[in-house]
């Protein structure tokens, strides 16, 4: 139920036509992991891409990243959420856990981004295993965290 409502989502706020321009979300990331990166000193910033659908992420004007839809963590919240919802537990619980649990991984995944662009503006020849290893591995450890603390201590599933 949750997917088709995200995409719902995306085909009213991407738009693909004369000029790319990502949905608010995505952009909403890029723009607050430049905050981030702004926090710890460096001189970064967010540009749509004109070339397809995907916000930039400059550091000294040295382009390092680009974020897409599926680096703004919705489907790993969707999911996340789903996982609560398949392993029940009470009513309030389950709503307030899985708020908190959403702002979680979504504050991670923004950490996550910009500590990968550092990464990468420092140690460039190591793209491959820290976006396609490292990185996920961030992302999904702590999703799977919060989902077994959720069995553990909330869920009917434990009792």
């Amino acid at each position: 139920m949750l997917f088709p409502l995200y995409s719902y989502y995306l085909n009213g706020n991407q738009q693909k036509q004369s000029q790319f321009k990502c949905a608010p979300l995505t952009t909403s990331v890029a723009n607050q992991t430049v905050n981030v990166l702004h926090f710890f000193g460096y001189k970064a910033e967010a540009i749509q891409h004109t070339e397809e659908m995907s916000v930039k992420i400059l550091i000294d004007e040295v382009y390092l990243a680009r974020v897409i839809e599926g680096c703004n963590s919705i489907s790993i919240i969707i999911l996340f959420a789903s996982f609560i919802i398949a392993f029940p537990g009470p009513k309030k619980a389950a709503l307030l856990y899985a708020v908190f649990g959403s702002l979680v991984i979504y504050g991670i995944n923004i950490l996550r981004i910009a500590i990968l662009i550092v990464l990468l503006y420092k140690y460039p020849n190591q793209q491959g295993f820290l976006h396609n290893l490292l990185f996920p591995a961030i992302i999904y450890g702590t999703t799977f965290l919060l989902w077994v603390v959720w069995v553990r201590r909330f869920s009917n599933y434990n009792r």
